[in-house]
Protein backbone atom coordinates (compact mmCIF):
# COMPACT_ATOMS: atom_id res chain seq x y z
CA UNK A 1 0.00 0.00 0.00
CA UNK A 2 1.25 3.49 -0.88
CA UNK A 3 2.06 5.69 2.12
CA UNK A 4 0.37 9.10 1.67
CA UNK A 5 3.21 10.78 3.55
CA UNK A 6 5.51 9.71 0.73
CA UNK A 7 3.08 11.18 -1.80
CA UNK A 8 3.47 14.53 -0.07
CA UNK A 9 7.24 14.22 -0.38
CA UNK A 10 6.97 13.29 -4.06
CA UNK A 11 4.83 16.36 -4.69
CA UNK A 12 7.27 18.63 -2.87
CA UNK A 13 10.17 17.34 -4.95
CA UNK A 14 8.17 17.79 -8.15
CA UNK A 15 7.28 21.36 -7.10
CA UNK A 16 10.80 22.40 -6.08
CA UNK A 17 12.67 20.33 -8.69
CA UNK A 18 15.48 19.40 -6.28
CA UNK A 19 15.66 17.06 -3.31
CA UNK A 20 17.56 19.67 -1.29
CA UNK A 21 14.92 22.40 -1.78
CA UNK A 22 12.08 19.98 -1.07
CA UNK A 23 13.81 18.79 2.09
CA UNK A 24 14.18 22.38 3.31
CA UNK A 25 10.48 23.06 2.64
CA UNK A 26 9.45 19.91 4.49
CA UNK A 27 11.91 20.42 7.37
CA UNK A 28 13.59 17.10 6.58
CA UNK A 29 17.14 16.19 5.68
CA UNK A 30 17.91 15.48 2.01
CA UNK A 31 18.89 11.92 2.93
CA UNK A 32 15.48 11.38 4.61
CA UNK A 33 13.70 12.64 1.49
CA UNK A 34 15.82 10.37 -0.73
CA UNK A 35 15.07 7.39 1.49
CA UNK A 36 11.32 8.06 1.37
CA UNK A 37 11.40 8.44 -2.41
CA UNK A 38 13.32 5.17 -2.75
CA UNK A 39 10.72 3.45 -0.55
CA UNK A 40 7.92 4.92 -2.69
CA UNK A 41 9.56 3.62 -5.87
CA UNK A 42 9.83 0.20 -4.23
CA UNK A 43 6.13 0.34 -3.24
CA UNK A 44 5.03 1.24 -6.75
CA UNK A 45 7.58 -0.76 -8.70
CA UNK A 46 8.40 2.24 -10.91
CA UNK A 47 11.12 4.83 -11.30
CA UNK A 48 9.35 8.08 -10.44
CA UNK A 49 12.07 10.74 -10.88
CA UNK A 50 15.03 11.21 -13.19
CA UNK A 51 17.91 13.64 -13.05
CA UNK A 52 17.53 16.70 -15.29
CA UNK A 53 20.41 19.16 -15.24
CA UNK A 54 20.99 20.04 -11.60
CA UNK A 55 17.52 18.92 -10.54
CA UNK A 56 15.03 16.15 -11.08
CA UNK A 57 11.85 15.76 -13.15
CA UNK A 58 9.06 13.20 -12.87
CA UNK A 59 9.04 10.24 -15.22
CA UNK A 60 5.83 9.26 -17.04
CA UNK A 61 5.02 6.95 -14.12
CA UNK A 62 5.84 9.78 -11.73
CA UNK A 63 3.40 12.11 -13.50
CA UNK A 64 0.66 9.49 -13.24
CA UNK A 65 1.29 9.07 -9.53
CA UNK A 66 1.43 12.85 -9.03
CA UNK A 67 -2.07 13.17 -10.47
CA UNK A 68 -3.32 10.69 -7.90
CA UNK A 69 -1.24 12.37 -5.18
CA UNK A 70 -3.03 15.68 -5.78
CA UNK A 71 -6.40 13.93 -5.46
CA UNK A 72 -5.40 11.95 -2.35
CA UNK A 73 -3.89 14.94 -0.55
CA UNK A 74 -6.90 17.12 -1.41
CA UNK A 75 -9.20 14.46 -0.02
CA UNK A 76 -7.16 14.32 3.18
CA UNK A 77 -7.55 18.11 3.48
CA UNK A 78 -11.33 17.67 3.11
CA UNK A 79 -11.33 14.94 5.76
CA UNK A 80 -9.49 17.21 8.19
CA UNK A 81 -11.94 20.03 7.41
CA UNK A 82 -14.99 17.85 8.07
CA UNK A 83 -13.53 16.45 11.29
CA UNK A 84 -12.71 19.96 12.47
CA UNK A 85 -16.28 21.05 11.69
CA UNK A 86 -17.67 18.01 13.50
CA UNK A 87 -15.52 18.81 16.52
CA UNK A 88 -17.23 22.17 16.67
CA UNK A 89 -15.20 24.67 15.75
CA UNK A 90 -13.85 27.84 14.56
CA UNK A 91 -11.16 28.33 17.15
CA UNK A 92 -7.47 28.29 16.32
CA UNK A 93 -4.71 29.98 14.35
CA UNK A 94 -4.54 30.65 10.61
CA UNK A 95 -1.32 31.80 8.93
CA UNK A 96 -1.88 34.09 5.95
CA UNK A 97 0.90 35.05 3.54
CA UNK A 98 0.26 38.22 1.53
CA UNK A 99 2.03 40.94 -0.42
CA UNK A 100 2.15 44.33 1.30
CA UNK A 101 -0.64 46.11 -0.59
CA UNK A 102 -2.90 43.10 -0.15
CA UNK A 103 -2.33 43.34 3.60
CA UNK A 104 -3.26 47.02 3.64
CA UNK A 105 -6.19 46.86 1.21
CA UNK A 106 -7.87 43.55 2.04
CA UNK A 107 -6.32 41.57 4.87
CA UNK A 108 -6.27 44.31 7.53
CA UNK A 109 -9.96 45.23 6.99
CA UNK A 110 -10.85 41.52 7.00
CA UNK A 111 -9.16 41.08 10.39
CA UNK A 112 -11.56 43.64 11.86
CA UNK A 113 -14.55 41.66 10.61
CA UNK A 114 -13.13 38.39 11.89
CA UNK A 115 -12.51 39.84 15.35
CA UNK A 116 -16.21 40.66 15.62
CA UNK A 117 -17.75 37.63 13.90
CA UNK A 118 -15.23 34.88 14.74
CA UNK A 119 -13.26 35.90 17.83
CA UNK A 120 -11.87 32.39 18.22
CA UNK A 121 -9.88 32.64 14.99
CA UNK A 122 -6.40 34.10 15.38
CA UNK A 123 -4.70 35.23 12.18
CA UNK A 124 -0.93 35.40 11.87
CA UNK A 125 0.20 37.56 8.95
CA UNK A 126 3.39 37.02 6.96
CA UNK A 127 4.53 39.55 4.36
CA UNK A 128 5.40 37.70 1.14
CA UNK A 129 5.36 38.68 -2.51
CA UNK A 130 2.69 37.10 -4.69
CA UNK A 131 5.10 34.58 -6.19
CA UNK A 132 6.34 33.55 -2.72
CA UNK A 133 3.02 33.06 -0.95
CA UNK A 134 1.70 30.19 -3.08
CA UNK A 135 4.74 27.94 -2.50
CA UNK A 136 4.39 28.72 1.22
CA UNK A 137 0.84 27.33 1.15
CA UNK A 138 1.85 24.25 -0.84
CA UNK A 139 4.75 23.59 1.56
CA UNK A 140 2.54 24.00 4.64
CA UNK A 141 4.30 27.18 5.85
CA UNK A 142 1.05 29.12 5.44
CA UNK A 143 -2.62 28.11 5.43
CA UNK A 144 -3.81 30.80 3.01
CA UNK A 145 -2.19 33.10 0.46
CA UNK A 146 -3.14 36.42 -1.04
CA UNK A 147 -1.45 36.27 -4.42
CA UNK A 148 -1.25 38.00 -7.76
CA UNK A 149 -1.48 36.45 -11.22
CA UNK A 150 1.97 36.17 -12.77
CA UNK A 151 3.73 34.19 -15.45
CA UNK A 152 4.26 30.69 -14.18
CA UNK A 153 1.61 30.98 -11.45
CA UNK A 154 -0.50 27.84 -10.85
CA UNK A 155 -3.53 27.95 -13.12
CA UNK A 156 -7.12 28.14 -11.90
CA UNK A 157 -7.58 24.41 -12.57
CA UNK A 158 -4.44 23.43 -10.64
CA UNK A 159 -5.27 20.31 -8.62
CA UNK A 160 -3.15 21.43 -5.66
CA UNK A 161 -4.90 24.72 -4.90
CA UNK A 162 -8.40 26.14 -4.55
CA UNK A 163 -8.66 29.82 -5.51
CA UNK A 164 -11.11 32.62 -4.69
CA UNK A 165 -10.88 35.71 -6.95
CA UNK A 166 -10.84 38.91 -4.88
CA UNK A 167 -10.34 41.95 -7.09
CA UNK A 168 -8.63 43.35 -10.18
CA UNK A 169 -7.08 46.77 -10.41
CA UNK A 170 -5.41 48.77 -13.17
CA UNK A 171 -1.86 50.07 -13.18
CA UNK A 172 -1.45 53.82 -13.69
CA UNK A 173 1.46 55.53 -15.41
CA UNK A 174 3.62 57.69 -13.12
CA UNK A 175 5.59 60.45 -14.86
CA UNK A 176 7.67 63.41 -13.77
CA UNK A 177 5.53 66.57 -13.79
CA UNK A 178 7.80 68.04 -16.46
CA UNK A 179 7.45 65.09 -18.84
CA UNK A 180 6.18 66.11 -22.31
CA UNK A 181 3.11 63.85 -21.87
CA UNK A 182 2.30 64.97 -18.31
CA UNK A 183 -0.50 67.32 -19.37
CA UNK A 184 -2.67 64.70 -21.05
CA UNK A 185 -5.74 63.04 -19.58
CA UNK A 186 -4.22 59.65 -20.25
CA UNK A 187 -1.19 58.13 -21.91
CA UNK A 188 -0.54 55.46 -24.52
CA UNK A 189 2.18 53.10 -23.38
CA UNK A 190 3.67 53.11 -26.88
CA UNK A 191 4.37 56.82 -26.42
CA UNK A 192 6.72 55.89 -23.54
CA UNK A 193 8.72 53.35 -25.53
CA UNK A 194 11.84 55.54 -25.67
CA UNK A 195 11.77 56.44 -21.97
CA UNK A 196 13.89 55.01 -19.18
CA UNK A 197 11.73 52.81 -16.96
CA UNK A 198 11.55 52.20 -13.22
CA UNK A 199 10.04 48.98 -11.94
CA UNK A 200 10.21 45.92 -9.72
CA UNK A 201 12.87 43.28 -10.00
CA UNK A 202 12.34 40.17 -12.16
CA UNK A 203 10.42 37.59 -10.13
CA UNK A 204 8.05 40.18 -8.71
CA UNK A 205 4.60 39.60 -10.28
CA UNK A 206 4.28 43.33 -11.00
CA UNK A 207 7.43 43.08 -13.12
CA UNK A 208 5.65 40.51 -15.29
CA UNK A 209 2.56 42.73 -15.58
CA UNK A 210 4.74 45.67 -16.70
CA UNK A 211 6.59 43.59 -19.29
CA UNK A 212 3.40 42.09 -20.72
CA UNK A 213 1.69 45.50 -21.00
CA UNK A 214 4.67 46.95 -22.81
CA UNK A 215 4.94 43.92 -25.10
CA UNK A 216 1.28 44.34 -26.05
CA UNK A 217 2.07 47.98 -26.81
CA UNK A 218 4.82 46.84 -29.16
CA UNK A 219 8.06 47.44 -27.25
CA UNK A 220 10.33 46.11 -24.53
CA UNK A 221 10.85 48.64 -21.71
CA UNK A 222 14.36 49.84 -20.98
CA UNK A 223 14.40 49.05 -17.25
CA UNK A 224 17.03 51.40 -15.86
CA UNK A 225 16.14 51.49 -12.15
CA UNK A 226 14.76 48.62 -10.06
CA UNK A 227 12.99 48.51 -6.69
CA UNK A 228 10.25 46.35 -5.22
CA UNK A 229 9.15 49.29 -3.03
CA UNK A 230 6.62 51.41 -4.94
CA UNK A 231 7.40 54.42 -2.75
CA UNK A 232 10.94 54.29 -4.08
CA UNK A 233 9.64 53.82 -7.64
CA UNK A 234 7.41 56.91 -7.34
CA UNK A 235 10.23 58.95 -5.76
CA UNK A 236 12.52 58.10 -8.67
CA UNK A 237 9.81 59.07 -11.15
CA UNK A 238 9.42 62.37 -9.28
CA UNK A 239 13.15 62.93 -9.64
CA UNK A 240 12.85 62.54 -13.42
CA UNK A 241 14.75 59.24 -13.48
CA UNK A 242 12.16 57.53 -15.67
CA UNK A 243 8.53 56.45 -16.00
CA UNK A 244 6.73 53.66 -14.18
CA UNK A 245 3.57 51.59 -14.00
CA UNK A 246 2.21 51.31 -10.45
CA UNK A 247 -0.91 49.50 -9.16
CA UNK A 248 -3.60 52.07 -8.38
CA UNK A 249 -4.10 50.89 -4.79
CA UNK A 250 -0.36 51.22 -4.08
CA UNK A 251 -0.62 54.95 -4.87
CA UNK A 252 -3.32 55.65 -2.29
CA UNK A 253 -2.03 57.86 0.49
CA UNK A 254 1.41 58.10 -1.11
CA UNK A 255 3.25 61.41 -1.43
CA UNK A 256 3.33 62.15 -5.15
CA UNK A 257 5.83 64.99 -5.14
CA UNK A 258 6.76 66.28 -8.62
CA UNK A 259 4.83 63.45 -10.31
CA UNK A 260 1.74 63.09 -12.46
CA UNK A 261 -0.42 59.96 -12.33
CA UNK A 262 -2.21 59.15 -15.58
CA UNK A 263 -4.55 56.31 -16.58
CA UNK A 264 -3.26 54.13 -19.38
CA UNK A 265 -5.18 54.59 -22.61
CA UNK A 266 -6.08 51.47 -24.55
CA UNK A 267 -5.44 47.97 -23.17
CA UNK A 268 -4.30 48.56 -19.61
CA UNK A 269 -2.01 46.59 -17.33
CA UNK A 270 -4.09 44.87 -14.65
CA UNK A 271 -3.24 43.19 -11.37
CA UNK A 272 -5.56 40.30 -10.54
CA UNK A 273 -5.57 39.32 -6.87
CA UNK A 274 -6.89 36.08 -5.45
CA UNK A 275 -6.86 34.04 -2.26
CA UNK A 276 -5.66 30.45 -2.34
CA UNK A 277 -5.67 27.47 0.02
CA UNK A 278 -4.67 23.87 -0.43
CA UNK A 279 -7.42 22.15 -2.41
CA UNK A 280 -9.84 20.45 -0.08
CA UNK A 281 -9.16 22.88 2.77
CA UNK A 282 -11.51 25.62 1.55
CA UNK A 283 -14.36 24.27 3.72
CA UNK A 284 -12.25 24.04 6.89
CA UNK A 285 -14.07 25.86 9.72
CA UNK A 286 -11.00 27.99 10.37
CA UNK A 287 -10.35 28.88 6.72
CA UNK A 288 -13.83 29.40 5.28
CA UNK A 289 -14.60 32.39 7.59
CA UNK A 290 -11.27 33.96 6.62
CA UNK A 291 -12.04 33.50 2.92
CA UNK A 292 -15.48 35.03 3.44
CA UNK A 293 -14.01 38.01 5.31
CA UNK A 294 -11.43 38.57 2.56
CA UNK A 295 -14.14 38.45 -0.12
CA UNK A 296 -16.22 40.93 1.86
CA UNK A 297 -13.30 43.32 2.30
CA UNK A 298 -12.38 43.08 -1.39
CA UNK A 299 -15.94 43.76 -2.52
CA UNK A 300 -15.62 47.40 -1.46
CA UNK A 301 -12.51 48.05 -3.54
CA UNK A 302 -12.63 50.21 -6.63
CA UNK A 303 -11.41 48.01 -9.48
CA UNK A 304 -11.52 50.43 -12.32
Amino acid sequence: MIDPRRLRILRAVADHRTVTAAAAALYLTPSAVSQQLAALEQETGHTLLIRSGRGVTPTAAGEILLGHAHAVLSQLERAEAELAAYAGGAAGEVTVASFATGIAEVLAPALGRLALDHPGIRVRVRDAEGDESLPMVLDGEADLALAVEYRGAPREDDLRLARVPLYAEPFDAVLHCGHPLADGGGVELAALADSDWIGPYPGNPCHDVMLLACELAGFQPRLTHSSDDFRAVVALAGAGAGVALVPRSALRGMELKDTVVLPVAGPAATRRVFAAVRRGAESHPLLSPVLEALSGAAAGLTTG
